[in-house]
């Protein structure tokens, strides 16, 4: 809807622009004040009146017509003041070319229009959005299934045509189908982008697998037990389509302040008419007097005090990672008091990391490092992809490795400079039937307590060393909580992750709540009890088992390395992945409602000004506004009001000014 309002508004807007430079050329009251003349020729008097109508009739219209459900609804509006305004200088300017008066309004209509359109143009260029998340959900599920019929051999079918208790190969990298219970062969399983887990789950014979998540190195064979709407993933994409509809419409500040201006305008001009009446007697003048009063109430500054600035924080916020797609959550995010964050790729990197490692003596730290790394240098597992990732961000030089051999559920071994090595886990060490020494034995205690995964390295059997994995803290999220801290907003976690692993990272980060083993629609659900307390709640998250709680919050914002239906059902995107851009958003809505709050001032300060003296309450002393004076007021508001929007092009947003933030090494530049 609105990239169709979009089109048509810059549409308009040229076009009406272009017809109006003739009726501008042709105003008598422009060539006085500018000192101009433009040739005459028979007929020349009717370029203002014809190109006025074309104007209005292409120009205004839309206006007229958006104004009718404001009507209807009885609270006028933007729409309705605008359509009362042109209304009235229309007719009152074409009934001057019959009955001849002092003034006409010709050049102030078509302006008036322009300026409208121009407004409202950049208000839809601002507001547009593409709502997608669905298509984007509906993408996780692979388009055919390998069904096993009868007699053992494999037919590709539609997904579409799967039934319950049929059986599905399922091939190592491949979508799972649709729900179903594992019959056959173990693997690890990537879920999260359905459950939030950071870690491939291990299935086997009689786990559950959900339907679009992605195998991983095994082969499975799955009886599927729910299809179509009955399906996970299909209850997911019913709650971001439930939330997206329970979004409230929020009134537009400018267009409250045009619903007021509106009475006010309609009650000023009734009491011109009959203040002029009884003072003169019914006349010509009279009729000029009302008409004065309601075109000079028109919002010319008023339609675009708030697109401008509008425009001006979109552009602001994408230089600084912030992509906007719904303007209400940018003016919303001033009032935030809670902000809930999804932990796996958000407050995390969303991959293992190598946190500590202990030694045996007198083995070192990076001779240690330098053979579990030759080890898993074949290998793919993330575990593995962790440990040559250590070995690089220390510059550690790995030797080469021979023989390798993976242990199913165990771990590796390869040879290095004649010796077999072992890499793996508690499993390893009960196949080789090993004594972990002491100091081993502790750091492994001390690493479970805080819910780390640990590993053993071993050379000709004997344990020399243990690494202790977890899910990476981003260095930015320790300043993001205490930034958000010192702005009065509460911090809360939502993981599906185990309350091991979410309280260590919620102690270790100083986040206030913390809500673990959260499944998808549990999500939503604690989204919606944190606003039945209140509270103004924003989402930050990346995965699709973020989507029904980004959607059902009151600001959703999506992590921008996160999957595609996150992106598409937030308010906000972070491009640059950087939790702190949360801080940004908040600083930036403050800064942007307060310009806004200062252009309705300079807005509604004209018309404050200008409406009593169009009235003529100043008469008996001989000062009157003029009808080509009030434009000219117009004219200075709305300027002043373009001015004062680009301020905000001032506003800081680089790191060491946010609150509570120091820079952080590698972290972006504002700029």
């Amino acid at each position: 809807m609105h990239e169709g309002h979009e089109q048509m508004f810059r549409r308009r807007f040229f076009v009406s622009t272009l017809l109006s430079i003739p009726v501008l050329l042709y105003s008598e009251t422009l060539q006085e004040w500018l000192g101009f003349s433009v040739p005459l020729f028979p007929g020349s008097e009717w370029i203002n009146p014809v190109f006025a109508i074309i104007v209005f009739a292409y120009g205004g219209v839309p206006f007229l017509r958006m104004a009718a459900p404001e009507l209807k609804d009885r609270k006028p509006g933007m729409m309705t003041l605008i359509s009362m305004a042109i209304t009235v200088a229309f007719v009152y300017s074409l009934a001057s070319v019959v009955f001849p008066t002092a003034s006409t309004f010709f050049w102030e209509l078509v302006t008036l229009i322009d300026i409208m359109l121009l407004g409202h143009w950049i208000e839809m260029r601002s507001v547009r959005r593409a709502s997608s998340a669905l298509d984007e959900l509906a993408k996780l599920l692979p388009d055919t299934a390998e069904r096993i019929i009868d007699n053992g051999t494999i037919e590709k079918v539609p997904v579409s045509e799967l039934d319950e208790g049929d059986l599905v190969l399922v091939r190592p990298g491949a979508n799972v189908p649709a729900d179903g219970v594992v019959e056959e062969g173990d693997s690890d399983v990537n879920e999260s982008m359905i459950t939030g887990e950071s870690k491939p789950v291990s299935k086997d014979p009689g786990d559950e697998v959900i339907g679009g998540t992605i195998n991983g190195d095994g082969s499975l064979r799955v009886r599927i037990d729910a299809t179509g709407e009955e399906t996970t993933l299909a209850g997911i994409m019913r709650l971001v389509e439930e939330a997206q509809e329970s979004k409230s419409q929020t009134q537009q500040l400018a267009d409250r302040a045009a619903g007021w201006l509106f009475y006010v305008a309609l009650g000023a001009a009734i009491v011109t008419g009959i203040a002029w009446t009884l003072a003169v007697s019914f006349n010509a003048t009279v009729i000029e007097r009302v008409v004065t009063v309601l075109v000079i109430a028109c919002p010319h500054a008023l339609g675009l005090a708030i697109p401008l600035v509008v425009a001006i924080n979109t552009s602001l916020a994408a230089r600084n990672g912030m992509l906007i797609r719904d303007r209400i959550a940018m003016e919303q995010a001033r009032d935030l008091d809670t902000i809930v964050f999804d932990k796996t790729g958000t407050l995390t990197k969303g991959e293992q990391g190598v946190v500590d490692v202990e030694t045996v003596d007198p083995v070192e730290e990076t001779e240690a490092l330098a053979l579990a790394a030759a080890v898993e240098g074949d290998s793919e597992h993330m575990i593995a992809q962790a440990i040559r990732e250590a070995a690089h961000e220390q510059g550690v030089t790995v030797p080469s490795a021979t023989g390798f051999e993976a242990l199913k559920g165990r771990g590796v071994r390869a040879t290095v400079d004649g010796e077999t090595i072992h890499v793996g886990g508690p499993n390893l060490l009960s196949q080789l039937e090993t004594d972990v020494p002491s100091d081993l034995t502790a750091f492994a205690e001390d690493a479970g307590d805080d819910a780390q995964t640990v590993i053993y390295l071993l050379r000709e059997g004997t344990p020399i060393a243990a690494y202790a994995l977890a899910d990476v803290v981003r260095d930015e999220s320790y300043q993001v909580v205490n930034a958000l801290h010192e702005l009065g907003i509460e911090v809360a976690m939502l993981t599906g992750d185990s309350e091991d692993v979410a309280y260590a990272v919620a102690d270790d980060l100083g986040i206030d709540t913390v809500f673990a083993e959260v499944l998808p629609e549990d999500k939503d659900t604690k989204v919606t009890e944190l606003q039945e307390q209140g509270h103004l709640v924003a989402m930050v998250g990346d995965g699709v088992n973020d989507a029904p709680a980004l959607t059902r919050a009151d600001i959703g914002i999506a992590i921008g390395s996160g999957t595609d239906v996150a992106v598409q059902s937030a308010d906000i995107i972070l491009v640059q992945n950087n939790p702190l851009d949360v801080v940004r958003l908040v600083t930036l809505s403050k800064a942007s409602y307060r310009k806004m709050q200062e252009n309705l001032v300079w807005a509604a300060g004209y018309n404050v000004f200008a409406l009593p003296l169009a009235a003529g309450v100043l008469a008996p002393i001989g000062i009157l506004l003029s009808p080509a004076v009030g434009a000219l007021l117009m004219s200075l508001s709305t300027v002043i009001v373009a001015i004062n929007a680009q301020f905000l092009r001032r506003v800081d947003l680089d790191l060491p000014s946010l609150p509570g933030v120091s820079p952080v090494s590698g972290s972006p530049s504002a700029d």
